[in-house]
């Protein structure tokens, strides 16, 4: 090993190996950057509208005839911080199934975007929300009636999702 070290250092010149070029580089990088213009953004009163490749909060997709999951749980098995708990009850209606109980906890969920990849019926999807604030433990575990989202609020992330797959 200290041949190739040796081989590495003899191909090296006397500049290289002062390093002073590459910090000429690095400082001229940096005299470059300093004039550039700088981006502000005003939160609270100006808020920024993400693009529909944004991964915010996963939501569920709710249609007029109801939720679309059918509680195959295939997102609960894929999520890596195990943030999403699912319970599945039969039905009577075409889909042969629902979840009756979806939770997903905040404090967990990573926004990996995997839930969302997996799913056969897009009913789960990553929303536009990244502004996200809990005042307790209790309050970052949400249920079905804080996920489900009309699909009208979603139709660009999903457009997204169907140009990508």
């Amino acid at each position: 090993m200290n041949k190739v070290a040796n081989t590495e250092a003899q191909r090296m010149n006397f500049w290289e190996r002062l390093y002073i070029p590459e910090i000429a580089r690095g400082l001229g990088l940096t005299f470059i950057e300093m004039f550039k213009p700088r981006v502000t953004r005003q939160y609270p009163e100006v808020r920024w509208e993400p693009q529909g490749s944004y991964r915010g909060r996963p939501v569920l997709v709710n249609e007029d005839d109801g939720e679309r999951c059918v509680a195959c749980g295939l997102c609960s098995r894929v999520c890596p911080a195990l943030a999403i708990e699912v319970q599945a009850s039969e039905t009577d209606r075409i889909k042969e199934r629902y979840p009756v109980k979806f939770e997903i906890n905040m404090l967990r969920c990573i926004f990996c975007g995997f839930c969302e990849e997996v799913c056969p019926e897009e009913a789960i999807v990553m929303s536009k929300e990244y502004d996200i604030v809990f005042q307790t433990t209790d309050e970052a575990i949400l249920g079905k009636e804080n996920l489900l989202k009309p699909v009208s609020e979603l139709q660009d992330r999903l457009e997204f999702l169907r140009q990508w797959k």
